[in-house]
């Protein structure tokens, strides 16, 4: 039989246990479809080569010392337990960790122009051309550490609206689930670098309007949508809180705002997580 003692013992435990993660984990650990894993990796004196369903994953030290990987999730991941492949000082292991469930809401839009919705063949090429660009940016993966990993938000002010994960639907019509968070504000506010980066992509694009993609080392990618101006060039490196471009409404877009995506190891996850507004 357990005392009374006893179960306060192990409540004391469990507790440190808990307050014993680092910063990073604590902060950042969202373990769900489209969330961020943050996988203890203990310590040792170099940092160990982590891949997750083949690709490379973000490595750094926690505020507690230990080594941490930062998975992205995939939207489309079902929940259950997943495997880490880890390497350090020539071992190899296998660590897992578990993907909880969580259920996104919908959205309905009405849109004047059906060339978004249903884009002719033209149309599709060039989306097609533009959407595998994209993704070769998403997968890269330099090996300089991000400046910050808690990231600052894009544009000072403004309302959330369209969050992460929204199953969406188009003139009734169900298309690919909202990859980004939307910030409701006026067209020509400025965007700002959330962390250091280098400037991948700068373009026009069908669906996104006016984009610019950052680079902030290790698989840590930005993306940042339906923008009136940029202010950047393909190559420049930029500082955290630089203005890189301005709000607008280019692409498919309603209405002035900005999509602002993340991506780790090339899976989009929820912005939301980085900027302390991520909602269970």
């Amino acid at each position: 039989m357990i005392t009374r003692a006893g179960v306060a013992a192990l409540c004391l435990l469990m507790a440190g246990a808990v307050h014993a993660q680092g910063y990073v984990a604590r902060t950042l650990g969202k373990p769900v479809p489209g969330g961020v894993a943050v996988v203890a990796l203990g310590e040792s004196q170099l940092a160990p080569t982590v891949r997750y369903e083949g690709k490379p994953v973000l490595v750094m030290r926690d505020s507690d010392q230990q080594w941490v990987a930062l998975a992205g999730i995939d939207l489309k991941t079902s929940p259950g337990t997943k495997s880490l492949k880890v390497s350090v000082d020539g071992q190899a292991r296998t660590v897992p960790f578990e993907v909880r469930a969580k259920r996104y809401k919908e959205q309905h839009i009405k849109l004047k122009n059906q060339s978004y919705v249903n884009p002719d063949p033209a149309q599709q090429a060039r989306f097609e051309r533009e959407y595998k660009a994209q993704i070769a940016a998403y997968g890269q993966f330099r090996p300089d550490l991000p400046s910050n990993v808690m990231l600052d938000r894009p544009v000072d002010g403004g309302r959330l609206s369209s969050p992460f994960g929204l199953r969406r639907f188009f003139n009734g019509e169900e298309r690919n689930a909202h990859s980004g968070l939307d910030f409701a504000v006026p067209k020509g506010t400025p965007v700002k670098a959330p962390a250091d980066g280098v400037v991948t992509i700068v373009d026009d694009y069908f669906f996104n309007g006016k984009t610019i993609f950052l680079d902030h080392g290790q698989g840590l990618v930005t993306m940042y949508c339906h923008l009136s101006a940029a202010e950047v060039q393909v190559g420049q490196t930029v500082q955290r809180g630089q203005v890189i471009g301005k709000v607008g409404s280019t692409g498919r877009a309603t209405g002035p705002h900005l999509h602002w995506n993340v991506s780790l190891n090339g899976n989009r996850v929820d912005p939301a997580i980085f900027i302390g507004a991520f909602e269970p």
